[in-house]
């Protein structure tokens, strides 16, 4: 029978349609084959890419030349730009402002390789490296309140047909509904028992171990009770933190998400996907009505998301998810790929 769960942090319900349910093999990816475009991501191609903003070079090498292993470009099609004022005011009865931010470019890897699951933990490492010093660095401008850090893998993820590993960073003035949805549900449940309920989460997971695929160097990641798409992780530190720009233990993050990238890709056979990292606000003054518990009661993550069905009339019109695969399922799934390769 078809279950009704409820996400315990924003309150939305998802249906688990197990009368649709589909094992790995069911899903039917179209596979994408490599691009003839020339890709300008690649080390002796600086000069098809705006400057630098950052880098992590070998010695003796100066910036927009070869001898990068990996490198902040500005986005060719940037949604946010840098200069300028906000400028906000109504229009009509609507409001209005400037896209002031800034739209970064992660180039992860100087080799033309597309995948995170093909890099070693070591460039993995300075990639989750590079974003903290990103969001260190964006924090520092007083117009962005807000720096969302995402990966698109794959066209049906909404990259481009160059298949070379790279991700964004897009700073915002404003804080994104879907993370003040959460905002609002974590203060909720903290006035109510005192406790970060994404720690709460933690502990009952690791407890029931029913849908934990991966545990180490203080991180765990899990299916979430109310997963929105059939092998949907979420990816948590076990100590408490809101602020994702705090992290020190980046090869502890970077051990973690390749191995669970690792077991996705494997098990669903390359399968396009995105990951995101919700982190708290950028707070710089507590006004009436601000989050004045959110050091207490949020809790940064990574949600990642394998693009292996698409939303149509029901989800958009009603707020639902549908998930054919149980997440029990798909986290039983996943943990037995290791079994089957000893």
């Amino acid at each position: 029978m078809p279950q009704l769960r409820k996400d315990p942090i924003i309150g939305r319900w998802v249906i688990i349609s197990t009368e649709r349910g589909k094992r790995p093999r069911d899903f039917v990816v179209a596979k994408e084959e490599p691009s003839d475009i020339d890709c300008p991501f690649c080390e002796g191609r600086e000069n098809e890419t705006p400057p630098e903003i950052y880098a992590v070079r070998r010695q003796n090498t100066s910036p927009n030349t070869p001898g990068w292993d990996l490198r902040v470009v500005p986005n060719m099609r940037p949604l946010m730009q840098i200069d300028g004022y906000m400028g906000r005011r109504p229009q009509g009865m609507f409001d209005l402002m400037n896209g002031i931010g800034a739209h970064e470019l992660i180039i992860e890897t100087s080799r033309h390789v597309a995948n995170i699951t093909e890099l070693d933990i070591e460039q993995v490492t300075c990639v989750f490296d590079t974003y903290v010093k990103r969001m260190k660095a964006m924090e520092k401008d007083v117009r962005i309140k807000y720096a969302l850090i995402f990966k698109n893998y794959g066209v049906a993820a909404g990259a481009s047909p160059i298949r070379h590993s790279r991700s964004q960073l897009i700073a915002l003035p404003v804080n994104p509904k879907r993370v003040k949805e959460e905002l609002a549900g974590c203060k909720r449940y903290y006035e109510y028992k005192e406790r970060c309920i994404f720690c709460d989460m933690l502990r009952h997971e690791i407890g029931a171990q029913a849908r934990v695929i991966a545990h180490s160097d203080g991180f765990v990641a899990f299916t979430p009770y109310a997963s929105r798409f059939p092998f949907e992780v979420w990816v948590l530190p076990e100590e408490h933190s809101c602020d994702f720009y705090t992290l020190k233990n980046t090869k502890g993050l970077a051990i973690i998400m390749k191995a669970v990238m690792d077991k996705l890709s494997a098990g669903l056979d390359d399968p396009p996907y995105n990951y995101i990292i919700h982190t708290a606000p950028f707070r710089r003054m507590t006004s009436a009505g601000y989050w004045k518990t959110i050091d207490y009661d949020y809790h940064w993550h990574i949600e990642i998301t394998p693009r292996l069905t698409k939303i149509a009339g029901f989800e958009l019109g009603s707020g639902f998810y549908i998930n054919p695969t149980p997440p029990e399922e798909a986290a039983k799934f996943l943990n037995g790929l290791n079994k089957e390769r000893k």
